[in-house]
C-alpha cells in the first residue's frame, strides 16, 4: 500500500504523520512537495499534515489550498481517493472546498496545546470503524484557529447525514456543536483539528490514534 504526506512551507507535523503511517503499513510514505502538480503513481491515501503553512498568513490554509498538488488531490478525491487532514490540514481541506465549513479563531483568542478528550460520534465510516461508537479517546490539540463554523443549513445537513465523526468532550475552541472532526458526504475525505498522528506511541502519552489509521488503511 502506498501512502503520501503533503509538505507545505512551515508544515511541522509531516514527520509525525509519516511515522504513524509507517508504523501501520510497514512502508515509508512518499513525502510530496506542494509545488508538484500530480501525486506519484499508485498513491492510495493522502495526509495533509498540521503546521502553519505559509505562516498562517491571509487565513489559515488559504494560500496552501491554492497549491498545485491540492488541485490534483481534489480532483482525485472526487474519483474516490482517500484523504485526511489534521489541524492545518483540516483548514486546507475546508479552504479548498473539499469539506464544508470554516475554521475560525478560537473563542477565547488563545492558542490551545494539550491532550483533549473526544467522543467518537459514529463508527460507521472508513475513518472510525475500529472504534466503539460513543467511546472516548484522547488526542492532542495544538491550534489557535480551530473554532469550527458553518451556516445553519450546512450544519443541519452534516448533522443529519452523519458526517460528524468526532466531538470534543470539553470544547477548547468554541466549535459549533462541539465538532472536532467531519467527513464529506462521499465518506472518503476527512478532517479534524486534533492530532491522531501524535497518539500512536505509548511513550508519547497514548495510542488512541492507531485505531484511526487502522480504520482507513484497512479499507484500501
Amino acid at each position: 500500500m502506498q501512502t503520501a504526506v503533503i509538505r507545505f512551507p512551515a508544515s511541522n507535523c509531516d514527520r509525525d504523520a509519516a511515522v504513524a503511517l509507517e508504523k501501520i503499513t510497514g512502508r515509508k510514505p512518499l513525502m510530496v512537495w506542494h509545488r508538484e502538480t500530480e501525486l506519484p503513481s499508485g498513491v492510495q491515501f493522502v495526509v495533509m499534515p498540521g503546521g502553519f503553512s505559509y505562516g498562517d498568513y491571509l487565513r489559515c490554509g488559504a494560500i496552501a489550498s491554492r497549491s498545485p498538488i491540492v488541485q490534483d488531490i481534489k480532483n482525485r478525491s472526487e474519483r474516490g481517493l482517500a484523504v485526511a487532514g489534521f489541524c492545518n490540514g483540516f483548514q486546507i481541506l475546508t479552504e479548498a472546498g473539499m469539506l464544508p465549513g470554516v475554521l475560525m479563531r478560537n473563542k477565547d483568542l488563545k492558542f490551545v496545546c494539550r491532550p483533549e478528550r473526544l467522543k467518537v460520534e459514529s463508527n460507521k465510516s472508513r475513518f472510525t470503524s475500529k472504534f466503539e461508537a460513543k467511546s472516548e479517546v484522547m488526542f492532542p490539540v495544538a491550534h489557535h484557529d480551530g473554532n469550527y463554523f458553518a451556516d445553519k443549513d450546512t450544519l443541519n445537513r452534516i448533522e443529519k447525514s452523519g458526517q460528524v465523526l468526532f466531538r470534543y468532550a470539553d470544547n477548547p475552541n468554541g466549535s459549533l456543536n462541539d465538532i472536532a472532526g467531519i467527513v464529506n458526504q462521499e465518506g472518503n475525505v476527512f478532517g479534524m483539528m486534533p492530532h491522531p498522528e501524535r497518539a500512536v506511541d505509548v511513550m508519547h502519552g497514548g495510542t488512541d490514534g492507531l485505531n484511526f489509521f487502522k480504520s482507513i488503511l484497512e479499507t484500501i
